[in-house]
């Protein structure tokens, strides 16, 4: 068995059959978006070569930038708001002595749902006359809202799910590093008289930074890639309140067959995800990484 593994046919076996599947689905798809991102393909017809007519069309479409406008929404709620939370939740989490097992398991079982689930879910809730939001605030003798109809709210009440969806997963990633610490230098900073509250913001929160810091990257990379919970709830209305950059790429394509320019925002996307991922880990991540103890 030990010469059948130092055979280097072998290992070729084992890897040319993924590296062939990588290649097909993600290399060669790649490479045939970008092509067809400077076409005026329609999927019907055969593509023409129009140059960089489609990313023009892109840079003076006022609709992608409000696209390109939602989705810094989504991505400074997450970053502000989502993640500050994350990591009081995970700090509230790590501190139970009891049912810490049936905690981890609640929160992270909304990331383990289809997002179909989850947005017709919320879309019961969110209903004008019979969603539990409004008979709550009827209590009150609050006048009913329509989370999802009105464009004031609506854009409010997708990030609000969208939260709700990932949170868990991201609670269960900082809640393992914070059980992770050596429990030393909390007992260490107990015996010392720092409260609670010293200890979390002072040792814990520090000590842990690299994974927050993971956690505040994959949130930018979700920000950027969100879609399915658009098009599920609101399928970007009203009046177009609710669209983001890659709900817009899919209705341009199949509502509007213009494959060519979709796949031009395509790239446009992939990019812009790109830039803000490498700005974030060369210049606040990158100080993370030397942290130990």
């Amino acid at each position: 068995m030990k010469n059948t593994l130092k055979n280097p046919v072998v290992y070729w076996a084992f890897v040319l059959p993924s590296l062939a599947l990588y290649f097909l689905f993600f290399i060669y798809t790649l490479l045939t978006s970008i092509g067809y991102g400077f076409t005026d393909w329609n999927a019907l017809e055969p593509a023409h070569y129009t140059g960089f007519a489609n990313f023009k069309q892109a840079f003076d479409d006022s609709d992608f930038w409000v696209a390109v406008k939602n989705n810094m929404f989504f991505l400074l709620f997450s970053v502000v708001l989502q993640v500050p939370l994350i990591v009081f939740f995970s700090l509230l989490i790590s501190g139970v002595k009891r049912l810490q097992g049936l905690y981890k398991t609640t929160v992270f079982m909304p990331s383990i749902l289809s997002t179909s689930i989850i947005g017709i879910l919320w879309g019961f809730l969110y209903h004008p006359t019979d969603g539990l939001f409004n008979k709550v605030l009827g209590l009150f003798g609050i006048e009913p809202v329509s989370w999802l109809g009105d464009t004031k709210w609506a854009m409010f009440s997708i990030l609000v799910t969208n939260a709700w969806q990932w949170m868990g997963f991201y609670i269960v990633l900082i809640l393992a590093a914070i059980l992770s610490l050596p429990k030393e230098i909390n007992e260490a900073a107990a015996i010392d008289g720092a409260t609670g509250y010293q200890r979390a913001t002072r040792i814990t929160v520090p000590l842990i930074m690299p994974i927050i810091s993971v956690v505040i990257m994959l949130s930018i990379a979700g920000a950027m890639r969100v879609v399915d919970i658009v098009l599920v709830m609101t399928n970007g209305g009203p009046a177009g309140a609710t669209e983001v950059m890659a709900s817009y790429m899919v209705n341009q394509g199949t509502r509007y067959g213009e494959y060519g320019y979709a796949m031009a925002l395509s790239i446009l996307i992939f990019a812009i995800a790109l830039v803000l991922t490498a700005v974030y880990q060369f210049t606040i991540a990158k100080r993370q990484e030397g942290i130990e103890y």
